[in-house]
């Protein structure tokens, strides 16, 4: 199955048992996400225009209540940072002002996807860095790639 359907199918995939935190939750962002605990959100890769129409940005508006028509921010259980609109450089600000608004909201716990790697085209090397100022903030999970990258 591919990786399109495989978000639509409502399965998960196949793995070994993730690894957990000190209260029995995924210390990393699964690879496919088909439902939220109440106080989680999934952050997804958007565009500015908010046109959610692949990706993890349809899984967004799909399921977990991103507005058609907003890219940047909180939507529902999700939250969107723009990835095409640029290099590298032009995400980084929406990547800080998602762990500022992250550190403001200890009671949510944020789902980072592998945001920029899909349809924007971007290497998980050239994103991953963007989020080094995550690591320390407890209610940030990141993709287990992004971690080894960045370096634990």
């Amino acid at each position: 199955m591919d990786h399109f359907n495989m978000f639509w199918s409502g399965r998960t995939q196949e793995s070994q048992t993730p690894e957990v935190d000190e209260n029995g939750r995924a210390k990393y962002t699964p690879d496919f996400i088909t439902e939220l605990a109440e106080d989680e959100i999934f952050v997804f890769g958007s565009n500015l225009s908010g046109m959610h129409g692949g990706g993890a940005a349809a899984l967004a508006y799909r399921r977990f209540g991103a507005i058609w028509g907003q890219g940047v921010g909180l939507q529902g259980q999700s939250y969107g940072i723009p990835t095409m609109h640029g290099g590298v450089e032009n995400i980084k600000p929406y990547v800080d002002e998602f762990i500022n608004f992250a550190k403001t909201h200890p009671e949510l716990r944020f789902l980072v996807t592998k945001i920029g790697c899909g349809i924007a085209g971007f290497r998980e090397e050239e994103i991953a860095p963007l989020f080094a100022d995550a690591l320390p903030v407890k209610n940030i999970i990141l993709p287990r790639s992004f971690v080894v990258i960045i370096g634990e």
